[in-house]
């Protein structure tokens, strides 16, 4: 009989938010130049998935409630059935691809198998495509961005054999990763002088107390198109990569980070999505849920969630783009120098303990702080090949939790930056007037940066 392994609270929190409406899963698009071999990426799969125990393993749940469900060795483990290789239907441009991530964005996955699926898209543009679906419960992003990259190569000759992520292959890859968990991913926060003893919640002590209080006491956010009841069907899109160093200059040019700069363009199109809707924005803020990396260097390569969450006022009704950056800045410097982000880690860690009706209960009150999930991950800097074919585009949408309808991903990968979008079809059927409005605000900013 396969040995069970018990599921940790935070992960099992991660899995009881699974619903039809919202699907709790991190999906990742990558664009390939040229055409993939499906017989070759079935086989890198296959071998450097391996050593993630995970991907083997599909979830058991429990017969009593009050019971975490636990990790089973699938006996059975085929990787055909992880792996599906399709057609993008003609034109093959990007409404077509745009149309099925839409698609499967909204497809639940089997639930009898490890919790994972990979589509390879033929017929994009004459190209290949990646879609990788991976359930929110197996690992976070910043440990999924490490598997990640244990399956692509610095050069399109490598073999698809399995060796382990220390590989040489990945120097450049790393070096990238390292700082990422340093800066904490996301939002660039330092929470503690060491961010793995997340158990150690004496260490907020009555702060620790405050903040969450001041978390409780948070107003819900205000109505508007973004929020409401949702439905099964999502849609997806994604800008064209604009030069990472045009950001770079614009937030000096203002003395800001880059992550200000990212984010005060992203509030500036979700302003101007809401203005062609014809909705009131005269001093409107909203708030987004933003994940903060909790995980030490030397615990990268471990699957799981270790994350917590922070919420960001995006301030929608300043119509200055420099002074809407600027309170953002304010906001993230803040932000930088609170606990809030450990303390929902506890919070999720209660949760997971919880009957299912509970922990719906509560992920709901706090799912009515926010409007938008927030994430914005820096990338690797140097392309990267995979099964042979080198990456042109990448990005990725993580799951709303707390029932929203608006996501919001921003990814830097070799010199670029792409924004993500992903909405409920029923609130925002046409997610590319955001990604337009980001365009549009992108180059405001630049104008007035003198970039």
């Amino acid at each position: 009989m396969p040995k069970l392994v018990p599921m940790s609270s935070v992960d099992a929190a991660w899995l009881g938010m699974e619903d039809p409406t919202n699907l709790m899963m991190v999906t990742g698009v990558l664009t390939l130049e040229g055409k993939a071999d499906v017989k070759r990426l079935r086989t890198l799969l296959d071998r450097r998935l391996a050593p993630f125990g995970r991907f083997h393993q599909r979830v058991v749940r429990p017969r009593t409630r009050g019971n975490l469900p636990h990790w089973s060795e699938d006996s059975h483990f085929d990787i055909g059935n992880h792996v599906s290789h399709v057609a993008l239907p003609a034109p093959g441009g990007e409404k077509e691809l745009r149309q099925l991530v839409s698609e499967l964005l909204s497809s639940p996955i089997d639930f009898s198998k490890p919790l994972w699926h990979v589509h390879l898209i033929d017929g994009y543009d004459g190209n290949s495509v990646v879609l990788a679906r991976i359930h929110h419960c197996i690992a976070d992003g910043i440990a999924l961005v490490r598997v990640m990259l244990s399956l692509t190569d610095s050069a399109p000759t490598a073999s698809p054999a399995k060796r382990n992520s220390e590989d040489s292959n990945h120097a450049g890859a790393m070096d990238w990763l390292s700082a990422a968990i340093k800066g904490g991913v996301a939002a660039g926060h330092t929470l503690l002088d060491n961010p793995g003893r997340v158990a150690d919640v004496a260490r907020l002590s009555a702060h620790g107390a405050f903040r969450l209080g001041r978390m409780v006491m948070l107003p819900p956010d205000p109505p508007t198109a973004f929020k409401g009841e949702l439905g099964r069907r999502k849609r997806a899109a994604w800008s064209k990569p604009v030069p990472l160093d045009d950001f770079k200059a614009i937030g000096q040019a203002f003395g800001a980070t880059v992550n200000d700069v990212l984010v005060a363009t992203a509030t500036g199109a979700l302003r101007r999505y809401l203005e062609q809707r014809g909705e009131s924005i005269t001093g409107l803020s909203i708030r987004a849920s933003v994940p903060v990396n909790l995980r030490p260097l030397d615990q990268a390569h471990r699957l799981g969630n270790s994350f917590g969450l922070v919420f960001l006022t995006l301030p929608i009704g300043i119509a200055d783009p420099v002074k809407r950056l600027r309170a953002i800045k304010r906001e993230m410097d803040e932000l930088k120098q609170s606990p809030d982000a450990l303390v929902a880690f506890g919070v999720l860690h209660v949760l997971g303990f919880a009957p299912v009706e509970v922990e719906r209960l509560g992920l709901r009150f706090f799912g009515t702080k926010a409007t938008a999930v927030l994430t914005n991950v820096p990338g690797p800097r140097e392309p990267l090949y995979l099964a042979g074919r080198r990456l042109g585009k990448v990005m990725f949408w993580v799951p709303q939790s707390g029932h929203l309808g608006l996501g919001i991903s921003i990814l830097s990968y070799a010199g670029g930056v792409m924004l993500g979008v992903a909405t409920d079809e029923g609130l925002v059927p046409d997610p590319e007037r955001i990604v337009d409005g980001f365009e549009k605000e992108f180059k405001s900013l630049r104008s007035q940066a003198r970039v």
